[in-house]
C-alpha cells in the first residue's frame, strides 16, 4: 500500500480516535493528523495530560480508555493508542497500576474496536520491551526481556494485539520508541506541543531546566562507560519525525497483520554531547554533578529503524541533535508561561 506523505492533504479525510491525545506524543500526533486534513477526537482522562495540549480543531472527550466503548463507533477509521502510564520507576513501586491501566485499558479498547467494527490500530509501544539489549543496534528480532513492569505491560499489549490480528483480522502497527524529544509548532496556528511531565525524568528537558535555572545541576550517572567520553549513548528522535511515522503507519497497516517497527535515528549521542549541545543552543551554563551508575543502564542503546524505512517509507527529517534541542528549548521557554496559566485555575 502506498503511504500518504505526512502533512499533505489526503484524498479523503478520515476520522481518528486518539487515546491519550492530551499528552506529549499524543498531542503532537493529533496536531499532525489535523494539519493533514483529517478529523480527530481526543480521549484523555487528564491524569498526566493537559487540556491545553489538545489541538484546536480536535473534539475532546474527558474519559478513560477503559470506557472507550461509550464513544467508539463505526464512523472512526482507526484508533491511535497512546493512553498509558509510562514511568519506569513508578511501575516498579506500583506495578498493579501499570497492569490495570496499560494492559487492562487496552483489553477494553480492543473489545470496543471489535464490537464497533473499527479495524485499524496504531499502538504507542516502547524500547523498554527489549530490556537489556543484546547488541548496540537493536532490531525488532532481538529478544524481548523487559526489566520493569512498564516494559512488561507494553510487551503484553503487543502480544495481545498480535492475537487480535490473527483471530479477528485487525490491521495493527506497533511503534517502539527510543528517546523522543523536541517539540512541534503548528504552522500558522501559533500552537506549540512539547514535554510537560511532572516530575520530569527525561534527559533533554532536565538539562533545559538547568539552563532555565529551575535546577542547580544535571546529574551524570556514570562517566566510566566504554564510550568515547565515558557517558551513556542513546538514540534521540524528534517528536515531529515520530508523528510522521504514525501517519505512515495508518496507511501501511494490513488486515490480519501486526507490524512492529522501531523508531530511532540509528545513531546515538552521549549524555555529555546532550549537555554540551544545550549549552551551545541556550547560551547558558549547565553545571554537572557526577553520580554513581544506575542499575540496568546499558552503555549504548541505539535503534535500527530499517524496518520502518522499508515498510512505512519513513525517513527522519530532523536527525540533528541541535535541531531537536533547539525546538525543545523554544517550547520550554513558552511552557513557563503555560505552567503559570495551568496553576492559576485552568484545567489540566
Amino acid at each position: 500500500m502506498t503511504a500518504t506523505a505526512p502533512g499533505k492533504p489526503p484524498a479523503t479525510p478520515r476520522t481518528y480516535l486518539v487515546t491519550g491525545g492530551a499528552g506529549y506524543v499524543g498531542s503532537v500526533v493529533a496536531a499532525h493528523l489535523l494539519e493533514a486534513g483529517h478529523r480527530v477526537t481526543v480521549l484523555d482522562d487528564l491524569s498526566t495530560g493537559f487540556r491545553t495540549s489538545v489541538p484546536a480543531g480536535a473534539d475532546f472527550v474527558e474519559g478513560r480508555v477503559q470506557d472507550a466503548a461509550r464513544w467508539l463507533d463505526p464512523a472512526y477509521d482507526a484508533v491511535l493508542h497512546f493512553a498509558a502510564c509510562s514511568q519506569v520507576g513508578e511501575s516498579v513501586a506500583d506495578p498493579d497500576k501499570y497492569w490495570r491501566n496499560n494492559l487492562g485499558g487496552t483489553i477494553e479498547l480492543l473489545a470496543a474496536m471489535r464490537d464497533s467494527g473499527v479495524r485499524r490500530l496504531v499502538f504507542s509501544s516502547t524500547a523498554a520491551t527489549y530490556g537489556e539489549p543484546v547488541s548496540e543496534l537493536v532490531t525488532e528480532t532481538d529478544p524481548t526481556a523487559p526489566t520493569s513492569p512498564y516494559g512488561a505491560s507494553k510487551l503484553a499489549v503487543d502480544h495481545m494485539i498480535t492475537g487480535e490480528c490473527r483471530a479477528h483480522g485487525l490491521a495493527a502497527v506497533s511503534l517502539r520508541y527510543f528517546n523522543v524529544a523536541g517539540a512541534h509548532f503548528s504552522p500558522g496556528a501559533g500552537a506549540a506541543y512539547g514535554e510537560r511531565h511532572d516530575p520530569e525524568s527525561h534527559l533533554i528537558p532536565i538539562v533545559l531546566q538547568v539552563a532555565q535555572g529551575q535546577r542547580e545541576a544535571v546529574s551524570v550517572f556514570g562517566e566510566d562507560y566504554p564510550t568515547a567520553d565515558g557517558t551513556c549513548v542513546r538514540d534521540y528522535i524528534h517528536v515531529a519525525d515520530l508523528a510522521d511515522a504514525h501517519l505512515l503507519a495508518l496507511e501501511a497497516a494490513v488486515p490480519g497483520e501486526h507490524l512492529i517497527c522501531n523508531l530511532g535515528n540509528g545513531n546515538g549521542f552521549s549524555v555529555r554531547q546532550v549537555i554540551e549541545t544545550v549549552r551551545e543552543v541556550t547560551g547558558h551554563p549547565v553545571p554537572e554533578v557526577i553520580a554513581e551508575r544506575r542499575d540496568g543502564d546499558p552503555a549504548v542503546l541505539v535503534a535500527s529503524a530499517e524496518r520502518a524505512r522499508e515498510r512505512l517509507g519513513w525517513v527522519p527529517r530532523r536527525p540533528e541533535l541541535s535541531a531537536i534541542v533547539e525546538d525543545a528549548w523554544s517550547f520550554a521557554q513558552r511552557a513557563r508561561d503555560q505552567r503559570a496559566t495551568d496553576r492559576s485555575g485552568a484545567t489540566r
